[in-house]
């Protein structure tokens, strides 16, 4: 149950996960798996409904003690990898875990799918996208795999393909987050804005990140006055909860602000939030890339310029 609501990538659906997967470990705590699904939940929700420096060291936590109970769990070394990718910024220390994972079991899914972002960090696209196909030839009816491998193709600036992925992740689940956030975020990169607009707002949105590509689209577009409305409702959701910056950054960044989107990443960047690690790939951002201040957070997180 807790891997079936982690899967949904929604708000609702990551809290849900947890309490599942509590629940496994309070009736098994030597249960290593129910662990390390913990430990992917809780990155997973960092810096989407929970704050980084509170949803990561938990995730450490769980990794770590599957680890202690099963060291030959690959689904325990992605975790940690993850973990040292996406909140130390340790790129040396996750590439071990990561090859690790996959050396004890080259048919995890979840091992080749991290694995593909992780490579898409060090700029190796060719590879990331084999890696993220591979993991959905192994979980072909994993709406998050489905929705990742279209996210994969927009790093990789091949729109069209990660629209023609995008789409079918979300007809498998029109209210998986994930899948929609990908399609909203290639319809807004040629200009689709109408298209980017319709996806992003129907169903209502509850995931900060499509909420984001929704104002960045209407920032896009020329629609100001709306994308100052997101702005604000974004605003206002974080009496409730932990809202990312960096999604705050795309609209800024959408608007033209580029010293407004700059202080929201540096916020980001406070935070140790794990969408920092997409600096240098990210296509929302080709704007920033020749500002001082963006190759100077590009260097802090230690990635390639």
């Amino acid at each position: 149950k807790g891997r079936f609501y982690w899967n949904q990538g929604t708000v609702a659906g990551l809290k849900q996960s947890i309490e599942y997967l509590q629940q496994a470990i309070n009736k098994d705590p030597k249960y290593a798996l129910a662990y390390a699904g913990l430990a992917e939940t809780y990155w997973v929700a960092s810096a989407q409904f929970l704050q980084p420096r509170e949803a990561m060291p938990k995730a450490r936590e769980a990794a770590l003690e599957a680890l202690k109970i099963d060291d030959t769990l690959a689904e325990a070394h992605t975790s940690l990898a993850a973990v040292q990718a996406f909140y130390d910024y340790d790129i040396v220390s996750s590439e071990r875990e990561f090859k690790r994972a996959l050396e004890l079991n080259p048919g995890s899914a979840s091992a080749h799918q991290w694995y593909a972002w992780y490579l898409f960090v060090l700029k190796r696209p060719e590879e990331a996208l084999r890696e993220i196909r591979r993991a959905q030839e192994l979980d072909p009816l994993s709406v998050l795999i489905n929705g990742e491998v279209g996210m994969a193709y927009y790093f990789a600036r091949q729109y069209d393909r990660a629209i023609e992925e995008d789409k079918k992740a979300v007809e498998m689940d029109p209210n998986n987050s994930f899948a929609r956030i990908g399609l909203t975020r290639s319809y807004i990169q040629i200009r689709k804005y109408e298209e980017a607009i319709a996806t992003a707002s129907k169903p209502e949105p509850d995931d900060s990140y499509l909420l984001a590509s929704l104002g960045e689209a209407y920032a896009r577009s020329g629609k100001t006055a709306e994308a100052q409305k997101v702005i604000d409702k974004l605003n206002e959701l974080t009496k409730q909860r932990y809202v990312p910056p960096y999604a705050v950054a795309w609209i800024y960044v959408g608007l033209g602000q580029k010293q407004q989107a700059l202080d929201w990443l540096e916020k980001s960047y406070a935070n140790r939030e794990d969408t920092m690690i997409w600096l240098n790939s990210d296509p929302s951002l080709d704007d920033l890339r020749s500002e001082p201040r963006f190759q100077d957070l590009v260097r802090r997180v230690g990635l390639p310029l």
